[in-house]
């Protein structure tokens, strides 16, 4: 049985970052080596949003991902072995193989999908917190999309209908500065996001999407807030994406300067520092580190011997039978 961060904590959020950060950066060499065809979204860089806002939620409280989610599947799920096998397309994944990088799910921990689409999530998240407040579970909604999915027609036409319905949902923007490779100066005259919440008449704070620390604590706070029945949240977490927009990005529109000073703010490096001022000693980082180098590896080559779907399981939906916890 693996051992899995504990993500109450602080050494076990660092744990989970950089189970993160090694899982995604296998996943780059597999494409690159051609072990897998296609695309996948990297969130290299993105790690202190998926597990601060992650570690504020009930395991019950659905999540519903962007796509760029492997970090969001592995913080409510920490099933690198799994995810390994979905993305090699192969029966121990979560889907069967069939969803691949981009169509995660995985409802038995209420993780309610990545999306291809743009803001697709949106949507489907603010259904599911309709769906929690009718049935009085006391669950709130935690929902991730990009800064390019703000302009779509999917995020006003959702906020709208959440804060008209006091709907329990926070929505958390991850904003990366880039859609695709379009800066957001570019593309917004407010780039403000979260001052868009007051079109809605609803709450909207900015967090320092670095700090895996305040990630948590804000989200804590506005998951509280809607679980009270205060209503929908709006979220805007600052931070950087260190890989390109998909494996075929060379990153061309992105200064080497720009890059460094992000880079200088690695929320791995900055939780590392928190956690050596706070008495946890090196030989405990260092223990993490082998751990998690470790399992990414056997989680690897489990996937690549793993059996192919049968006939029978590419029928069948594997959460035909489920229903939330």
């Amino acid at each position: 049985m693996e051992q899995t961060p504990d993500i109450t904590s602080p050494l076990g959020r660092y744990e989970m970052m950089l189970l993160i950060r090694r899982f995604e950066e296998r996943v780059d060499h597999v494409f690159a080596e051609g072990v897998v065809h296609g695309t996948a979204h990297l969130s290299i860089g993105q790690e202190a949003c998926a597990v601060g806002a992650v570690a504020a939620t009930q395991p019950s409280d659905p999540i519903v991902s962007s796509h760029r989610g492997h970090g969001h599947f592995l913080a409510r799920c920490a099933d690198p072995e799994g995810l390994m096998g979905e993305i090699l397309g192969k029966a121990t994944g979560p889907c069967q193989g069939r969803g691949g990088s981009q169509h995660l799910c995985a409802v038995q921990h209420a993780f309610y999908g990545t999306n291809g689409i743009t803001g697709g999530g949106i949507p489907t998240a603010t259904g599911l917190a309709l769906g929690q407040k009718l049935a009085a579970t006391g669950r709130v909604v935690l929902c991730f999309f990009g800064d390019g999915a703000v302009n779509q027609g999917t995020f006003h036409e959702s906020l709208n209908m959440a804060a008209v319905w006091s709907l329990p949902v926070v929505y958390f923007c991850e904003n990366n500065l880039y859609g695709m490779s379009t800066p957001i100066w570019e593309s917004m005259k407010v780039t403000d996001i979260a001052a868009r919440a007051s079109s809605y008449g609803i709450k909207g704070v900015k967090v320092d999407g670095m700090d895996v620390e305040a990630v948590r604590e804000i989200t804590s706070s506005t998951i509280r807030q809607a679980r009270a029945g205060q209503g929908p949240m709006l979220i805007e977490a600052q931070c950087y994406r260190f890989c390109g927009h998909s494996k075929s990005d060379h990153l061309v529109y992105r200064t080497r300067e720009e890059e460094a000073k992000w880079r200088a703010r690695d929320p791995l490096k900055l939780c590392r520092e928190r956690l050596l001022r706070g008495g946890v000693k090196e030989a405990e980082i260092a223990a993490v580190d082998e751990r998690v180098a470790l399992r990414i590896e056997q989680a690897y080559q489990q996937a690549l011997t793993a059996p192919e779907p049968t006939a029978e399981q590419v029928l069948v939906s594997p959460y035909r039978e489920h229903r939330n916890p």
